[in-house]
């Protein structure tokens, strides 16, 4: 029975930042007759603002993001067209990332390198991992194995760098961006602004799930290993 705790905790820790997200993100996602206009409109309008008409807004399917190689912030359907505080607040936060890549914010740039090198690297780092054995076996040379194991760990590694670096740069797009922007421009009520507060907080939240989960990821695959 005890073994069970340990892993509920987990379960919990892994899983609950997530789900609170969620459901801030959905709580707060109901039409607002009062809101101006949506969450595609507002990010035009504030990268007009930040003479940043360079940049493009799309629609996308595949979540709510700012994709600095292309240069666009991707709004999902519903905080594109919406008129909600989650979306007047998602898109001020994606225009944060804008602003961070216009300004030379260098955590930015870290992650950017960062994912495109550990993308690469994640399939060949398993594959060492999982010709560890077989390699020293061959080679006969348990150096040579703990060598191969050692560098497979360190690039399955790669993905818990890019969310400790992830984890200050979404902080940084809610509270040092996007929250001022949002409250200076009067762009919600201030009765809303607590309200603005937890929704950024949750979009920086789905970070530390993330995280935990390339660190959960990373250790079964030491668990597999050491039996």
């Amino acid at each position: 029975m005890h073994f069970l705790l340990p892993i509920l905790f987990i379960l919990i820790v892994l899983y609950a930042p997530s789900f609170w997200a969620k459901a801030v993100l959905s709580r707060y996602s109901a039409h607002r007759d009062d809101i101006p206009g949506t969450g595609g409109e507002l990010a035009f309008h504030l990268l007009k603002q930040f003479d940043m008409e360079g940049i493009k807004v799309e629609e996308t399917a595949l979540g709510d993001h700012y994709d600095p190689l292309a240069k666009t912030v991707r709004l999902s359907p519903g905080n594109m067209h919406g008129k909600s505080l989650t979306a007047v607040a998602t898109a001020a936060h994606e225009v944060g990332h804008a602003i961070q890549d216009q300004i030379g914010y260098r955590p930015l740039a870290w992650r950017t390198g960062l994912v495109q090198v550990s993308q690469k690297l994640e399939k060949v780092g398993s594959l060492l991992v999982l010709a560890t054995p077989v390699l020293t076996l061959l080679s006969r040379a348990p150096g040579a194995g703990l060598l191969t194991l050692l560098s497979g760990i360190c690039i399955l590694g790669g993905p818990i760098l890019v969310h400790l670096i992830t984890l200050p740069v979404e902080i940084n797009a809610s509270f040092d961006k996007a929250m001022p922007i949002l409250k200076d421009g009067q762009y919600v009520e201030e009765q809303d602004q607590k309200s603005i507060q937890r929704i950024l907080t949750a979009c920086s939240l789905t970070y530390v799930a993330n995280s935990l989960a390339s660190l959960l990821n990373l250790w079964r695959w030491v668990a597999v290993l050491r039996r």
